[in-house]
């Protein structure tokens, strides 16, 4: 019977902040999970090395449910993003150990897969309406199918999605939280012109998406959705912040545009409601904030019953080893819906090898046995930590408002 030796986390910053737990078996087999909470990094992994790790020393590393359940329930302090974070590190490093023993990629201990690949959208954003479907125009060359267009929103000086000149998007970027303006009124100006630009320029042959980033009231999001519905949106996300969630029953009530939610969400409890009343059609959880594989695989069985689709949370924040993971997910599920992707940089590919490729707007997590990512400790210790806070918004006259 094999047995888990050690566990240790990983802290390195190829460009940004990721958090790797690396589980070793007394055989010598090992497994990655990431452990990466945007902006809040060293919590988890304080968690982890204080309390979860000395745990994990002597248990048998196939009995995931078990370790996932004494991890969730054993702590009493059930839920949160910081401890749903830790426990879908061991999650995942545990599926890519009981993948390695059997030869196979995970996807196929999951039941195999249930498509060729999983659809993925790209990124386009720009200061202008010309800007961003110049980006677009890119990446649907590249052979994406799917693209999620933000641009810059005029009278402000920033604006979400849009990248500081020459550099690509990443928004945990300041030593301190940098503080941004926001103005709804002139955001909801701009918006349905994307959208009628875009479909002039593109056609009808792409999806378009799009993420309002919590900003908006429900009657306001209803008002966009409305806006939008000529242009069929593939979603808009996050409309408004979902913590009141009969709230996305007003936003149904005015529009057809698909919702979709849930990159925040730590736990199939907090999508328990949006989900049986049908008031999403994407549930957005990630496999590294919700519990990992184990636990996000409930989220998207609830989902099925009530035709509601995945669209896994999948930005610059999750590490290769999350990406992999979220796609072994997908790729086996048979009510996957989209996948975001913004791939990472040279740098954090060095780190991180990885099995999974992209190809004309589809990626596969590949074959290779367990997650198939592993990380190069020595390059990793190249790139020391470097606190990194996410940004703040205020309205125009200071008040604190939704980032």
């Amino acid at each position: 019977m094999p047995r888990i030796v050690s566990a240790r986390v990983i802290v390195t910053s190829p460009g940004r902040n990721f958090l790797t737990l690396k589980i070793t078996c007394d055989d010598g087999t090992t497994g990655v999970g990431d452990a990466t909470l945007n902006g809040r990094e060293m919590a988890v992994a304080s968690y982890l090395s204080e309390h979860v790790v000395p745990c994990l020393i002597g248990r048998d590393p196939h009995r995931i449910e078990d370790i996932w359940q004494y991890l969730y329930k054993g702590a009493y302090w059930r839920r949160g993003p910081v401890t749903m974070t830790a426990i879908a590190a061991v999650d995942m490093a545990l599926w890519d150990i009981k993948g390695k023993v059997a030869g196979l990629p995970v996807y196929q201990l999951l039941g195999g897969a249930s498509r060729d690949g999983c659809m993925v959208y790209a990124h386009a954003n720009g200061t202008t309406v010309a800007d961003t479907i110049a980006v677009a125009k890119a990446e649907i060359a590249k052979g994406y199918k799917a693209v999620r267009l933000q641009c810059g929103v005029p009278g402000l000086a920033s604006t979400y999605g849009v990248a500081k000149p020459g550099q690509r998007y990443e928004p945990a970027d300041a030593d301190l939280p940098a503080e941004s303006r926001w103005s709804t009124e002139r955001y909801l100006r701009i918006v349905p012109e994307l959208f009628a630009a875009a479909r002039e320029a593109l056609g009808w042959d792409v999806h378009l998406l799009h993420d309002v980033h919590h900003r908006l009231t429900p009657i306001e999001a209803g008002r966009l959705g409305k806006d939008l519905e000529p242009y069929r949106p593939f979603w808009i996300e996050d409309p408004t912040p979902a913590e009141n969630q009969e709230a996305f029953r007003l936003i149904r009530q005015h529009t057809t545009t698909p919702i979709a939610v849930g990159e925040v969400f730590n736990s199939i409890w907090d999508a328990k409601h949006l989900i049986e009343h049908q008031l999403i059609d994407y549930i957005r959880a990630t496999v590294v904030h919700a519990g990992g594989i184990t636990h996000l695989r409930r989220i998207a069985a609830l989902a099925d019953l009530y035709q509601v689709r995945t669209g896994c949370h999948g930005a610059t924040d999750l590490s290769p080893v999350a990406m992999a993971a979220a796609l072994h997910v997908g790729l086996s599920i048979p009510n996957f819906g989209v996948q975001e992707h913004m791939p990472h940089t040279a740098e954090t590919d060095a780190v991180f090898p990885h099995a999974y490729t992209y190809t004309d707007g589809m990626m596969h997590p590949g074959d290779a046995p367990g997650l198939g990512v592993e990380i190069d400790e020595t390059l990793a210790a190249d790139y020391p930590y470097a606190r990194a806070y996410l940004p703040v918004n205020r309205l125009e006259d200071g008040t604190l408002f939704h980032w």
